[in-house]
């Protein structure tokens, strides 16, 4: 076999070529997938992150140990949202199980 007849595409180059450029979209894909299942789980984190500093900072209301009540009271107005997830855990407080299979898309 010569150069030239390598450089026109044998057969088993141009089946080489195809295997890899299948195995590139596959792998372009799998990039894909890998990436929106990690803006999610990063999401759910920021949440439970949310849920945990508002637990710290509103804790002594529940009667848990939590920063001086000054700072509390000071970072109140700030954490309206905080709030608003605090009462939607307390409705979904006794069912866990149920968040953490909709958290890791079970099902």
């Amino acid at each position: 076999m010569t150069h030239k007849s390598l450089a026109q595409g044998g057969p088993m180059i141009r089946f080489f070529n195809r295997v890899k450029e299948a195995v590139v979209e596959f792998l372009k894909a799998g990039d894909q997938v890998a990436r929106s299942n990690a803006v999610g789980t990063i999401e759910q984190e920021l949440e439970e992150l949310e849920n945990i500093f508002g637990v710290l900072v509103l804790g002594s209301y529940v009667g848990m140990p939590a920063p001086p009540m000054q700072l509390s009271l000071d970072l109140m107005p700030l954490m309206e949202n905080e709030l608003i997830l605090m009462m939607e855990k307390v409705d979904t407080a006794h069912e866990p199980i149920s968040q953490l299979f909709s958290v890791f898309d079970i099902g």
